[in-house]
């Protein structure tokens, strides 16, 4: 449908954001200016404690400092209401008093057919929760109470059931002048192939109603009585109404309980929503029969930020999970992930909750696994790594999968935290840090703690460090003020960039946002404040700095940062000779060992030397800048490495 020129304007001139947005948050009052349409609360679309979500209502715009979500009425009615953009509209238009323009006439009818299934669908609910009552279901009431289902349980899910019959459902509805055709395209009845009479879909099972996040139903699921059927569970077949990847059992109920602050766990079946939803854990939706497409990832994700994927301990949940894992990864967005619960071997959530209680989930939930730490999991659990090829094929597998993360700083994460696993695995005899995840495997018998650390001030602290501390936290500063005054060099340098370990939080706080946010100085003020920035920029040794202090020159811009990168890599290559040398110390060193050791002290000392004597044999570097060989061959390479051509190869 096509909208007339001027009409979202004038859409938007009538709606009032923040009395939109006010029907699902609590505005902080202290933070708000209500007269000013300045206003402020926590963020709908991620959980927190503090107001970092900004509605301004004279601009019809909305900003998250946290989860960087934006935008406006429209896009706010549609993430949180999961609407289409034209069902949206319509919202707002009712609201605000203006009429929809007419319809395109297909549009419309498509639109009328859909409203005629879903009231066909209501209508087979009903039968089918009155079949439930009657003599002939009497084994499904005698499961369901078997599986701790009570009669107010089941009326909360409206459940039914489909007597064994042809054409039960098709007598029912075509008895009350519903149309054959409509009760065909709703998928209740299906047509045989000799041209006969409809025959019912559903026929012996137990029946889930499968609704909207609008609660319209839109399909049936179905287990079956019988041990002996063909397939244990049923859907109904996709039609107008229904999009089975597109779908999620529960959304609508999750999605309000997520929105009061209770997590959102991703579950197998309907069995173990419902079983979830009992025990009190009311943010619980489930696929359809199908593994978690994309689109549902990010319904989930509209939903909460992040969802727990609680599977079974049996191979197949294990194997759901890894798809899951290979879908996610070039989704994640800051803010953005997933974890896992892994139920105890041969559970699932149902079982569990009858034999140990809603407080054996709970810790579970709780102890949900990051992404990151079942990925390495999956690559290394059972393995054994006895060579280097082996270790090699490991790295190998690892950085692909961690390739295909589009968000460069959640890659560069990844990557510092699969090094730091591996350290772990590889290097046995350095004192032992906390695993990620104890118990031996996937069956959720272990828990998850995170590594030890040192004291928050100590690692963010220089006056704790080394001299050669300090001046890798001077040469990070120039790299990310230059970069930050000359965004049109960050390309050719954004995988070292992304690479980079940096020494403090706020450094690193500096390089994410750089990196998630293009270098856009606006942007990264937006998210870090602009003290962070006025923090870094002000530092005597960056405002000298000629990039810095004039900004535009790209070829001094790059040949600056080159150089500072060239002294990090030179000096941090050093310290980690150093340290896999004395690793190889076992009680005695050896002679190869020792002459490792004496190379690398010399070339901390040339790379950390800024002046020496006058025996020391120097190269000028950019801006005058004294280096000495090792670090004069360092920044050649890396420039040969982005591309950069200077004076001496233009001539």
């Amino acid at each position: 449908m096509s909208l007339p020129p001027g009409f979202l304007d004038e859409l938007r001139t009538r709606t009032s954001l923040s009395q939109v947005v006010g029907r699902k948050v609590m505005w902080d009052q202290r933070k708000s200016n209500q007269g000013k349409g300045d206003m402020w609360a926590p963020c709908p679309f991620h959980q927190e404690k503090t107001a970092s979500f900004h509605v301004d209502d004279r601009k019809g715009f909305y900003y998250c400092f946290g989860c960087h979500a934006k935008g406006d009425a429209i896009s706010f009615v549609r993430e949180t209401e999961n609407m289409g953009f034209m069902e949206a509209i319509e919202v707002l238009a009712a609201e605000a008093g203006m009429t929809m323009p007419a319809r395109d006439p297909k549009a419309q009818e498509k639109a009328d057919k859909r409203t005629e299934l879903a009231q066909v669908m209501e209508q087979a609910v009903q039968y089918y929760r009155l079949q439930l009552k009657t003599a002939g279901a009497a084994s499904a009431r005698e499961y369901l109470e078997g599986r701790g289902l009570s009669e107010e349980a089941q009326a909360r899910f409206d459940m039914g059931y489909a007597p064994d019959a042809r054409q039960g459902i098709f007598q029912h509805l075509t008895g009350k002048g519903v149309a054959p055709d409509l009760i065909v395209d709703a998928g209740l009845c299906a047509l045989p192939d000799d041209g006969g009479a409809p025959y019912d879909r559903f026929r012996g099972r137990i029946l889930f109603p499968i609704r909207d996040a609008r609660g319209r139903c839109i399909a049936l699921g179905g287990r079956a009585m019988d041990p002996n059927a063909r397939a244990k569970y049923l859907n109904s077949p996709e039609t107008e109404l229904f999009d089975k990847g597109r779908s999620l059992y529960n959304h609508g109920p999750a999605r309000e309980a997520a929105g009061k602050g209770a997590p959102l766990i991703v579950a197998e079946g309907y069995m173990d929503v419902i079983a979830l939803s009992e025990a009190g854990f009311g943010a619980t939706v489930a696929p359809l029969g199908t593994a978690v497409t994309e689109n549902q990832l990010q319904m989930l994700w509209r939903i909460a930020p992040e969802p727990i994927i609680a599977l079974d301990g049996d191979k197949a949940g294990l194997r759901a999970a890894m798809r899951v894992i290979d879908l996610a990864l070039p989704l994640l967005e800051a803010g953005q992930s997933l974890r896992f619960a892994i139920m105890p071997e041969g559970q699932d959530p149902d079982d569990l909750i009858r034999a140990q209680g809603a407080g054996a989930m709970q810790g579970l939930l709780d102890n949900a696994i990051p992404m990151v730490h079942l990925l390495w999991q999956r690559e290394t659990e059972g393995k054994v790594f006895d060579s280097p090829e082996r270790k090699a094929a490991l790295d190998k597998t690892l950085r692909g999968q961690i390739k295909t993360i589009k968000d460069l700083s959640i890659r560069q994460h990844y990557g510092e935290e699969i090094k730091r696993l591996r350290w772990d695995l590889f290097n046995p005899k350095r004192a032992p840090q906390q695993r990620a995840y104890t118990g031996g495997n996937f069956g959720g018998r272990g828990k998850w703690q995170p590594p030890q650390t040192a004291m928050p001030g100590t690692k963010a602290s220089i006056l704790a460090a080394s001299d050669s501390a300090i001046e890798d936290h001077l040469s990070e500063a120039v790299i990310l003020a230059t970069l930050l005054k000359n965004p049109a060099i960050l390309p050719e340098f954004e995988d070292q960039l992304a690479d980079l370990d940096c020494l403090t939080p706020d450094h690193a706080a500096i390089r994410g946002a750089i990196l998630t946010h293009n270098a856009d100085l606006s942007a990264i003020e937006a998210e870090l404040g602009t003290s962070a920035l006025e923090k870094l920029l002000s530092q005597p040794h960056v405002a000298i700095a000629p990039p810095v202090r004039a900004p535009g020159d790209i070829d001094i811009a790059t040949l600056c940062v080159a150089e500072a990168l060239a002294k990090l890599d030179a000096r941090r290559g050093a310290a980690r000779e150093i340290s896999e040398a004395m690793e190889d110390l076992s009680g005695v060193a050896d002679e190869g060992v020792t002459w490792r050791l004496s190379q690398a002290a010399e070339a901390v000392n040339s790379a950390g030397r800024i002046k020496g004597d006058d025996s020391t044999e120097y190269e000028t570097g950019p801006n005058g800048a004294k280096m000495d060989k090792d670090e004069r061959s360092a920044f050649d390479a890396l420039l040969s490495q982005i591309g950069f051509k200077g004076e001496k190869d233009s001539e």
